[in-house]
Formats: C-alpha cells, structure tokens, sequence
C-alpha cells in the first residue's frame, strides 16, 4: 500500500531529483515552454506552481524562499519580473500539460508543459474578461436613483 506517498520519486535519488526539477523549472520560467516526459511534467507542476503563486507577493522572504528552491538568480528575477505581472490576476492552474505521443528511441510518453498565459494561440479567440465581482449590490438599483434635474441659470437684462 502507498498511503501518504505523494512524491513521485522519478527512479532518482533526493539531491538528483531536486536538481533536475529545479533545472527544468529554470528553463520553463526562461522559455515558457518545453517538452519532457509526462511524469517528469506532472511532477514539474507540482514543484514549480507554488513558487509562481509566492512570486506574486513580490517580498525579501518569497524571494528567498524561491532562491532556495530555484539556485539561479536570473530564473528568480524573470518569475518575480515579468511571469508575476502575466499572472496576477489568476488564482491558479499557471501551466498546461499537453500530452504529445511516444518518444521514438524507447517509446516513452512525452508531454509538453508550458505556463498558460504565454501561450498567444489558445488566447488569441477569446476576448478579454470582464473582471467581476462574487458579491456586491446590483446594477439596477443603482439605475433606478433618479439624477438630480439642473437648475437652469437665469440671464438677467
């Protein structure tokens, strides 16, 4: 049985598996997209969306938090700079896995996974949404208030 065992251990050791995840979160952050195999990219998902939900906070702890998981200072400036600003309105769900078909040296499935605001084809049909409140009065009450009648000025001869 495998209760409590989330972590996908990748057939690698901690150190290894760490840095292979923080290596490849470097090159998502610098190239908005690459190809891996899916379970390198599910668990690249689970490593790198947390960081880019700190980087909207843009704090001396986040940063460090992220540096720490991260290592490169180039990586941290770019997710802290410009993935911060693209995502700041979203409250999760920052990458897409998109499956891509069997690798041809050993057959592997591979998959695609790339940071959901950058990518201009699947956002280019939609039209931008209206940003929307979950609670707050209607907008007919407000229309119903009738706007005060000017008073009209009187020309004196």
């Amino acid at each position: 049985m495998r209760h409590g065992k989330k972590v996908n251990h990748l057939s690698r050791k901690t150190a290894h598996r760490k840095a292979m995840l923080a290596n490849m979160a470097c090159s998502l952050i610098e190239h908005k997209r690459i190809n891996t195999t899916v379970a390198k990219a599910k668990a690249l998902k689970q490593f790198v969306e947390p960081m880019i939900t700190k980087s909207k906070e843009d704090t001396t702890h986040n940063r460090r938090i992220v540096m720490a998981r991260l290592r490169q200072k180039e990586a941290v400036a770019e997710l802290f700079r410009d993935v911060a600003a693209k995502v700041g309105d979203r409250p999760g769900g920052y990458t897409r896995i998109i499956k891509l078909g069997n690798r041809l040296g050993d057959n592997a499935d591979m998959a695609m996974i790339e940071l959901v605001d950058y990518n201009e084809l699947y956002n280019a049909g939609k039209p931008a949404k209206k940003k929307s409140t979950r609670r707050g009065r209607s907008k007919t009450s407000d229309s119903q208030i009738p706007a005060p009648a000017p008073v009209a000025a009187k020309e004196e001869e």
